[in-house]
């Protein structure tokens, strides 16, 4: 199943779904790096809203990094997954999560050079991923905005699994998700086109 071309197609889709938050003055949309960046480009200029990036890490299983036990955000926010069985040794997750940690802190120092901190106090984010698989990512994020100040908080991706969708409904103030196939498997599976996004490519599309 190929629902949609391209990240870029997949953000014109959502920034459609998401219509009513065009031309508020209160409103920023926010990508996860990295593939949620070139989706939250296109939702922005749908919107007519500033674009910024929120780096958070997922914490991948070892022997699976895709499956995701948790993830990392700024300040030292933390979310673990209730969905993924508890299967990792302490000595696992500690190694997992100084990785990632190490990478989230790199990125930051690559991608806001130069830009302020975000300031979200008060504002509506809209919190823009490629796809939503465990939601493990998509969670930390809602920490993350509402401790940086934000007054709404509204996950969007173009396609997502159900429990995720579930779980997220019940952490954020709004989930915006127009495909939810119950064979969800993956969501390369969704695109035509799904190549990794460079670390050039996420601080090209800022400027």
């Amino acid at each position: 199943m190929r629902a949609y071309r391209d990240r870029e197609h997949a953000g014109d889709q959502l920034g459609r779904e998401l219509s009513g938050y065009a031309n508020r003055a209160d409103v920023t949309a926010l990508g996860l790096v990295r593939g949620g960046v070139p989706v939250a480009e296109r939702v922005a200029r749908s919107l007519n809203a500033p674009l910024d990036v929120l780096v958070v890490r997922k914490l991948g299983v070892p022997w699976s990094p895709e499956v995701a036990f948790g993830a990392l955000g700024p300040g030292g926010v933390r979310v673990l997954n209730p969905e993924v069985p508890d299967r990792i040794g302490p000595d696992q997750i500690d190694a997992v999560i100084a990785y990632e940690q190490a990478e989230l802190t790199r990125r930051e120092s690559r991608y806001r050079a130069g830009r302020p901190p975000l300031d979200l106090l008060g504002r509506t984010a809209i919190v823009v991923d490629d796809g939503l698989a465990t939601g493990a990512t998509a969670a930390v994020a809602v920490t993350v905005v509402r401790q940086l100040g934000a007054a709404r908080t509204v996950v969007a991706a173009p396609v997502g699994a159900p429990q995720a969708i579930t779980w997220l409904r019940g952490l954020a103030d709004e989930v915006c998700c127009p495909l939810v196939p119950e064979d969800f498997g993956a969501v390369s599976r969704f695109y035509r086109s799904f190549e990794q996004v460079s670390d050039d490519e996420v601080v090209a599309l800022l400027h």
